[in-house]
């Protein structure tokens, strides 16, 4: 009998070793394949409501701000210079706090979810401020207050406040995705990230925004309570992990602690050349897309294109990046987005110097918006996680912002600039391709000089971010 046995364990061999399942780690947080997926989901989710809400409201209320007798100037005020504004000031010090704070919540997710209901409420109010408008001018009878004029005041306030609220989020959700993303598959992410940012982007462009004219009211609306639902449960389901304990405080509640407080800011961010070139690399090649983005839509108007046609050859360009968009994360992966997104960025000079040369109608400016929105797409894309592959992690935020700080500072002077230059041409939107295409040549030489010296630290394979 004992025999037998022996010969049924012979036969059948020792027993299979289990395999410990493949896991990643980011901090004090560890995923399986499984929680990964999780977490991928509920960002994405996340991002979907962003995007909705941020590719939905600047044509809506540049459209509303035109039909209520807005000039190019003003336009160029509202929609670049307010925000980079307001970026300047919020930016640094939600950052600088956001690396900081310590809370059962994290020390990302209380910035995020914080102003959440406030754009909500003026997203509702944008919608609803033709009808302020024209109550104030009824109610307050002054001459000078007509209808028009009172409802491009509400529109501004309510801007204002949407824009407030959205820097305080903007400030601190790539640093969250940063924090809780594992980096080796982080440029997968961002390709994911993109793909679903394009598909909100499909879904207004094509189905949506061609009748933006005649139902902003319930496109509004709609997307607000997307949003503010959607983003809400993201904020709920994402867990962060433990930080170590952030630096000691310096000198609270008297100036000389908050003037030290200044110069190590500025001393951690731009103290070192290095991060000063990756600054002028980003803000160059970043701004390219910028005068030919804000200023599109009015040169479709302004040469007759149907905004049906133009929110198609918009949600077409959508389909072909959403196809590209996961692959060009694994590229990113594979050959580093710096190499990746400065190849993008001169091809895309190429195009906007194409546009200069042949776009004389409709047909011709057609190929050439085509062909800007997906070029400019794959840039976003290939670059989207930079920053978290060039900065250190440990200051993550607030060196990160020192960027959007000196970002701000040329997105307040440009669109006014261009936008006074084309109300003194008779709006002659040609001067766009000329102006992205200077930013995109300038921003190809600062990053070839900034990846030179991002070879000397190591280049894709060794690199140590500098602290």
């Amino acid at each position: 009998m004992i025999q037998k046995d022996i010969l049924v364990v012979l036969e059948e061999g020792p027993s299979p070793v289990a395999q410990p399942s493949k896991t990643w780690r980011v901090g004090t947080l560890h995923y399986t394949a499984g929680g990964l997926a999780l977490l991928f989901c509920w960002l994405l989710w996340g991002d979907f409501a962003w995007s909705m809400r941020d590719r939905a409201m600047p044509p809506v209320v540049q459209l509303l701000f035109r039909r209520f007798g807005a000039s190019d100037t003003l336009v160029g005020i509202l929609f670049a210079s307010l925000p980079a504004g307001i970026g300047l000031i919020l930016g640094p010090v939600i950052s600088y706090r956001s690396d900081r704070l310590r809370s059962r919540w994290g020390r990302r997710i209380p910035f995020l979810i914080f102003p959440t209901p406030f754009i909500v409420l003026s997203m509702a109010g944008i919608a609803i401020s033709p009808w302020i408008g024209k109550e104030l001018h009824r109610s307050l009878g002054f001459p000078a207050l007509t209808a028009d004029l009172a409802t491009l005041i509400c529109l501004s306030l309510f801007w204002s406040t949407f824009e407030i609220s959205c820097v305080i989020a903007n400030s601190v959700f790539g640093a969250l995705i940063n924090d809780v993303v594992p980096h080796s598959v982080i440029g997968r992410f961002f390709g994911l990230f993109r793909g679903f940012s394009l598909a909100a982007g499909i879904l207004l462009t094509y189905g949506i925004l061609g009748q933006v004219e005649n139902h902003y009211v319930a496109i509004c609306l709609g997307v607000g309570l997307l949003y503010g639902v959607g983003f809400t449960l993201m904020c709920l389901k994402v867990k962060e992990g433990e930080y170590p304990p952030p630096p000691a405080p310096v000198l609270p509640g008297n100036a000389g602690g908050f003037f030290r407080a200044v110069r190590i800011y500025f001393k951690d961010s731009l103290g070192r050349p290095y991060y000063l070139w990756f600054f002028v690399t980003t803000l160059l090649t970043g701004m390219a897309a910028g005068p030919f983005n804000l200023y599109a839509l009015f040169y479709a108007k302004s040469i007759g294109m149907d905004l049906g046609l133009y929110f198609k050859c918009i949600a077409a360009s959508y389909v072909v990046s959403l196809g590209l968009s996961y692959p060009l994360g694994v590229l990113v992966d594979r050959f580093h987005p710096l190499r990746v997104s400065l190849i993008v960025n001169a091809l895309y000079a190429l195009v906007m110097a194409w546009g200069i040369l042949c776009v004389r109608d409709v047909a011709s400016f057609t190929h050439v918006l085509l062909a800007h929105t997906i070029l400019s797409g794959i840039y976003f894309t290939t670059s989207a996680s930079l920053g978290q592959r060039i900065l250190p992690r440990s200051k993550f935020a607030e060196i990160g912002s020192a960027g959007g700080a000196l970002c701000n500072l040329a997105g307040m002077a440009m669109p006014p600039l261009l936008g006074y230059v084309l109300d003194c041409t008779r709006h002659h939107y040609a001067y766009v391709f000329h102006a992205s295409l200077g930013f995109a040549v300038m921003g190809t030489i600062a990053g070839f000089i900034f990846y030179r010296k991002f070879l000397a630290l190591g280049g894709p394979d060794h690199y140590l971010a500098p602290e």
